[in-house]
C-alpha cells in the first residue's frame, strides 16, 4: 500500500459554517481541498491546501477535450461521534473504470482512501451533527495538459472538494415531480452513460432546465435508440413497485452503477422481497398505472439516498403516483440505509468505514 506524504497548508480565514436547515445541496464549501498532480506516468505533490481557485492555461484539455469526471459520495456523524465514510471502496473502484474509459490514469485505492480520509479529518467541524445532513465528497479527475489536438492529455489534476449538505430536492423526503424525456438523449450504448463523466451531465443540462420551468424536479431518461425503454433518473437510478416485486432498469452500458442502488438491491433481497433487473417501457408502466398494479415509484442516489416518486408525466401521459404520498416501502428502505449511514444500525453490510 502506497503511504501518501501529504504536505497540509491550513486556512487562516476560516469560513463561516451555515446552520443544517438551511444549506440546501452544494451551495457551500469546507475550508480545505486536496489536490495530486499526474505527469509523466506518476502521482505527485499530495497537497491539501485552503479552498481556493484552481490556476490552469487555457490550453489544458479539459476546457477543448472534454476530459473530466467525478465520484460523489458522503461522510456522516455517527452515532457515537465518530466520521462515518459511506462506501468509500465502491467509490474508489467506480473513479478507476470511469478514468480507464476517458483514457485518464486510475487513482490508486490506496491514494484515493488515504486522501478521502486525511481530508475529512482536518475538515471534521464542517460535518453536521443533524441527521439529514452530511459532508459531501467531489473527487474530480481532469486532463491539463495544455496543446491542441485530439489526443489524451499527458497531465492530469485529481483533486477533492467536500461540501456540507441538507436534502438534494427543495422537496426534502416529500414525493418529487419527474419529467419523462422524450425528445432528447443522456447518453447510447457503447457511449459514457455508465460513468460519471461531466459530459453526460452537460447533456442533461438543457432537458432538465426545461422540465424544472414546468415544475418537475428532474427527468426520466429513455433510451437513445426507441425513447421507449427507461434508463434512469439525472440525478438517481429509480425503481418501480409493481404488484409484489420491484424492478428497475439493468446496467447495459448506458446507466450509471450507483452505490445507493446495488445497497437498494441487497437489502431487498435480504428482506425477500422479489426484484427483478430488466428493461423495462414506459408503455409498461402506463399500463401498469392504468390497472392500478403500479405502488410506488423511487429513486436512489447518493445526492438524494432514497427519493420517492409522486409524480410521473409529460405531455402525453400524466400518472400520480400514491396518491402523491412516500410508499411504504420507500420509507422503510430510506430508513433503512440512512440509519446504518449515521450509525443507528448495525452495519451487516460492511458499507461504512468509520474514522478513529
Amino acid at each position: 500500500m502506497m503511504k501518501l506524504s501529504i504536505e497540509i497548508e491550513q486556512t487562516k480565514t476560516p469560513r463561516a459554517k451555515v446552520a443544517a436547515d438551511k444549506l440546501g445541496f452544494g451551495k457551500y464549501f469546507a475550508d480545505h481541498m486536496f489536490t495530486l498532480e499526474y505527469e509523466a506516468g506518476a502521482w505527485k505533490n499530495p497537497k491539501i491546501t485552503p479552498y481556493g481557485p484552481i490556476a490552469m492555461e487555457p490550453g489544458a484539455s479539459v476546457f477543448h477535450y472534454g476530459q473530466a469526471m467525478f465520484e460523489g459520495m458522503k461522510a456522516f456523524r455517527g452515532q457515537s461521534g465518530k466520521i462515518h465514510l459511506f462506501r468509500p471502496e465502491f467509490h474508489a473502484q467506480r473513479m478507476a473504470k470511469g478514468a480507464e474509459r476517458l483514457c485518464m490514469p486510475s487513482i490508486p485505492q490506496d491514494i484515493f482512501l488515504e486522501a478521502i480520509q486525511a481530508l475529512v479529518k482536518l475538515d471534521e467541524s464542517w460535518i453536521p451533527q443533524e441527521k439529514g445532513a452530511s459532508l459531501y465528497l467531489r473527487p474530480t479527475l481532469m486532463g491539463t495538459e495544455s496543446f491542441l489536438g485530439v489526443r489524451p492529455s499527458e497531465k492530469y489534476l485529481f483533486f477533492i472538494i467536500t461540501s456540507p449538505v441538507g436534502a438534494y430536492y427543495s422537496e426534502g423526503f416529500n414525493p418529487v415531480k419527474i419529467w419523462i424525456e422524450e425528445d432528447t438523449i443522456r447518453a447510447a450504448p457503447g457511449g459514457l452513460g455508465a460513468i460519471k463523466a461531466a459530459a453526460n451531465y452537460a447533456a442533461s443540462l438543457q432537458a432538465s432546465t426545461q422540465a424544472k420551468k414546468k415544475s418537475y424536479s428532474q427527468v426520466l431518461w429513455l433510451d437513445a435508440a426507441h425513447r421507449k425503454y427507461v434508463e434512469e433518473v439525472g440525478t438517481m437510478n429509480v425503481f418501480f413497485r409493481i404488484g409484489n416485486e420491484v424492478i428497475t432498469p439493468a446496467l447495459d452500458g448506458s446507466i450509471l452503477a450507483g452505490a445507493t442502488r446495488s445497497c437498494v438491491l441487497q437489502i431487498l433481497k435480504s428482506w425477500n422481497i422479489p426484484v427483478v433487473e430488466r428493461k423495462i417501457s414506459i408503455d409498461e408502466i402506463a399500463k401498469a398505472h392504468q390497472d392500478g398494479t403500479l405502488k410506488e415509484i423511487f429513486g436512489s442516489g447518493t445526492a438524494a439516498v432514497i427519493s420517492s416518486v409522486g409524480e410521473l408525466s409529460n405531455d402525453k401521459v400524466q400518472m400520480l403516483i400514491n396518491d402523491g404520498k412516500v410508499g411504504e416501502l420507500t420509507q422503510k428502505l430510506h430508513n433503512e440505509i440512512s440509519d446504518i449511514q449515521y450509525g443507528i444500525k448495525p452495519d451487516v453490510h460492511n458499507w461504512v468505514k468509520i474514522l478513529n
